[in-house]
């Protein structure tokens, strides 16, 4: 098991996971680093609890937006020593990709599991549009029971981690990440994906509710190195808790030579 670190990282008390290897695993809304368990166990590497989940600190004055955590996560790469890493992403970890696109040398490869695209056209799911809804979300969030999380599509074998975690500091970051990224911000904040050219897999649930698997392959498109895509049938948001088979899918991609 890899060890549990804890750490003042960017004036964030931050928690991550450790075991020896050049792997960052970001985590999505509304989880935290426990999801990239299974992960860690066979490559090595860190998955830090962002800002604002899990058991790291959650501070009101945070910037919880694309840019705020890029900076943020330059902080931390530097606080646990990593030059050159592969990078896994999964739905708002995708803020790993802004860093990324600053840094594309220092890359070696990536993995994007259905993640925010960063690209035009996509339309927010409908519990983000009412987070996104001033006073409106705020009333959804005070209503988040773990039913809704169970009916918003969070599943069985994660359920009770996120519900136990998603206290006021996550509500909040939520609606003032959701709230920061317009359409425009995201086409922005992927402007650049171009210049990573490292080799890339990109892994979509065939039936995730919140991003379409539409999406895959635009952004395998974007991207500036070999990407290939994996459509992965009858699997929702998080895949590989739906086909645990996509753990041994990513796994040996990172550890391919």
């Amino acid at each position: 098991m890899p060890a549990e670190r804890r750490e003042e990282v960017a004036e964030v008390n931050a928690f991550w996971h450790e075991s020896p290897g050049a792997f960052v695993y970001l985590h999505g809304v509304p989880t935290d680093s426990d999801d990239w368990l299974p992960f860690i166990d066979r490559t090595g590497g860190v998955a830090p609890d962002l800002p604002g989940f899990g058991r790291s600190g959650k501070p009101p004055h945070f910037d919880y937006s694309i840019a705020g955590y890029a900076r943020w996560l330059r902080a931390y790469l530097d606080a646990v020593g990593l030059d050159r890493f592969s990078l896994v992403v999964h739905d708002w970890g995708a803020v790993g990709l802004a860093l990324a696109q600053q840094m594309p040398e220092r890359i070696e490869r990536l993995v994007v599991i259905d993640a925010v695209p960063l690209l035009p056209g996509y339309r927010w799911h409908r519990a983000a549009r009412i987070w996104r809804t001033p006073l409106l979300g705020e009333l959804a969030m005070g209503l988040t029971f773990k039913r809704v999380l169970q009916r918003g599509g969070v599943p069985e074998p994660l359920l009770d981690r996120a519900y136990e975690r998603f206290d006021h500091g996550t509500q909040r970051a939520i609606l003032k990440l959701y709230r920061s990224a317009n359409p425009d911000v995201l086409v922005a904040a992927g402007a650049q994906l171009g210049a990573i050219t490292a080799p890339a897999l990109v892994v979509s649930g065939e039936r995730d509710e919140y991003i379409p698997a539409t999406f895959a392959q635009p952004y395998a498109d974007a991207l500036g190195g070999p990407a290939r895509v994996d459509i992965v049938s009858e699997a929702g948001h998080w895949p590989w808790v739906d086909r645990p088979a996509v753990v041994d899918t990513v796994t040996r991609f990172l550890l391919a030579t």
